[in-house]
């Protein structure tokens, strides 16, 4: 299911954009939607994939300036004797204290929206799809200003709590958590431009991106002559 809406969610910039002009795609979704299998099948199609995920672990790497600076603002316990974030233990204090996180965020996620711009510049292929679990969410807000379109995978709680289990050995309840602490179905859906209602099998899946993946080709083209 694929949809165009129009509603009052602005993905206009609210931050240095990217050099590169190419068309980005947002793309996220609830957990157990299937963001990888539809990230793995447009980059079989040639398009450059920006994970946040990734960029966020690099982010906070060992010996990183980020790092650094998390250590200095909340001591030296969020190390391991390794020397790299304790990220249990992080997790654990942040969510404790709501006031930490957003400490915290305001020291990586500037960071991660600075990599994720450089890999805008750097990408060469048609469009982009930027991945973010939390793309739409207000602490992700940056991320989503970066893109001019939206797609949404969605799928139903009881599918979301099946694919996550068998993939990730998690139990219910902390699957449960995770997703109570991600957007509702409805409100995701809402600040979409577009929705893949991602209920079957890869098959399924991947006539559903198809079109998607040739709309975002002639949109691409489109905003590549009305730049030039």
């Amino acid at each position: 299911m694929s949809k165009n809406t129009s509603h009052s969610y602005s993905h206009q910039p609210q931050t240095t954009q990217p050099k590169n002009k190419t068309l980005v795609v947002g793309l996220t979704g609830g957990i157990g939607s299937g963001k990888s299998a539809a990230s793995a099948w447009f980059a079989e199609q040639g398009i450059d994939i920006i994970d946040a995920d990734v960029i966020a672990h690099e982010t906070v790497a060992k010996g990183s300036v980020t790092l650094q600076k998390i250590q200095k603002k909340f001591g030296d316990w969020i190390l391991t004797d390794d020397g790299v974030m304790d990220r249990a233990a992080v997790r654990t204090h942040v969510f404790a204290n709501p006031e930490a996180l957003i400490e915290l965020e305001a020291i990586t996620h500037p960071a991660i929206r600075e990599t994720a711009k450089a890999q805008l510049d750097a990408s060469t292929s048609p469009y982009i799809i930027l991945s973010a679990p939390l793309l739409i969410e207000a602490a992700e807000a940056g991320l989503a200003n970066l893109c001019q379109r939206i797609l949404v995978m969605d799928a139903t709680e009881d599918t979301q709590l099946a694919r996550a289990s068998q993939r990730d050995d998690q139990s219910i309840q902390k699957i449960k958590a995770i997703m109570t602490n991600q957007l509702s179905r409805e409100e995701r859906n809402r600040h979409a431009d577009n929705v893949i209602l991602n209920e079957s099998d890869l098959a399924s899946l991947y006539l559903q991106l198809e079109p998607l993946h040739q709309e975002y080709l002639t949109l691409a083209q489109q905003l590549k002559f009305a730049g030039d």
